[in-house]
């Protein structure tokens, strides 16, 4: 962070204009099994082994000074299923983190002079009335905007959509609603369909890895040897596609024969096919049609 603050922050870092929105980690600390406690969570790094602990306002202090436009704040993110006493003690500390998450930020002078957001999260796992619990103890706190964590982690779609909607119903309207790391289509349009309004994920990137592309007649894995002489552009449906110049032929090629240029080139597809897809929900919900494009996208994509 130092080396990145000293070079004028993530935007000059990155030369990006547009905004950034960075998570305080808790998700990705959970996964290595810290030891958490009261204060905050012990974890090792990935890189070195190196020992760290990662406090609420530790994760404040990092982001600021990133200059990321809008940060999280530090969370509970226990997997699913859990235990009823693991998820309440998440809700707990989830809701004492974010006050003391809160005090930081606005302690921060740098941070509310520059304009910076910060999102306080939603826990609760699948129980309905933690979710709501949950909610109404960050709202209690205020932030400007307000994400759902800790859902779609594993579970089946008919499982979160519930929590979802007890969630999002609780939440304030007039502020961004957050759905953290969700990305496939039907995910997204239900989502949508509940009053989420921001997303992310790694699933574009993560399926184009490995030769998988999203596409307006679903998925296709262009690894197959189906599409060794496909002359057909990536998604004849998404002539905007910026790999729309090039062959499934030679997309596959690429992957076959190990080239980085593949995996790069499937992920501006991906990504650029979800932003479209955004951008359509946007348009049907303006034109009075969301519920007629929600059906379209959920007889494509549904699992068979």
């Amino acid at each position: 962070v130092e080396v990145v603050a000293s070079l004028g922050g993530l935007h000059r870092f990155m030369d990006w204009d547009g905004h950034l929105l960075t998570d305080s980690g808790g998700y990705q600390i959970f996964s290595l099994e810290p030891r958490v406690d009261d204060d905050g969570a012990v974890f090792r790094s990935t890189y070195d082994g190196s020992t760290h602990r990662l406090t609420p306002e530790r994760a404040v202090e990092i982001q600021t000074a990133l200059g990321s436009d809008i940060q999280m704040v530090l969370d509970v993110c226990p997997p699913l299923p859990s235990p009823p006493d693991v998820t309440r003690l998440a809700v707990d500390r989830t809701a004492a983190w974010a006050e003391r998450a809160r005090s930081a930020f606005l302690a921060e002078r740098s941070a509310t002079e520059r304009g910076l957001c910060q999102f306080g999260i939603v826990q609760g796992g699948l129980d309905l009335g933690l979710r709501r619990e949950s909610a109404a103890r960050t709202i209690e706190v205020g932030f400007e905007g307000y994400a759902v964590g800790g859902l779609s982690v594993g579970e089946q779609r008919a499982e979160w959509l519930d929590p979802l909607e007890a969630t999002a119903a609780a939440l304030p309207a007039d502020r961004p609603r957050y759905f953290m790391g969700l990305g496939d289509p039907v995910g997204l349009v239900e989502a949508v369909a509940r009053g989420i309004d921001l997303f992310d994920c790694v699933l574009p990137t993560r399926l184009a890895r490995h030769g998988t592309v999203l596409t307006s007649a679903g998925r296709l894995n262009l690894r197959g040897a189906a599409y060794a002489g496909d002359d057909d552009p990536i998604d004849p449906g998404f002539a905007a596609s910026p790999a729309s110049r090039w062959s499934r032929g030679y997309l596959r090629h690429l992957l076959q024969v190990g080239e980085p240029a593949a995996a790069r080139l499937l992920t501006l597809h991906n990504v650029a096919w979800l932003l479209d897809l955004i951008a359509r929900m946007r348009l049907a919900i303006e034109a009075g049609r969301f519920d007629e494009l929600r059906s379209e996208v959920t007889e494509v994509w549904s699992d068979p």
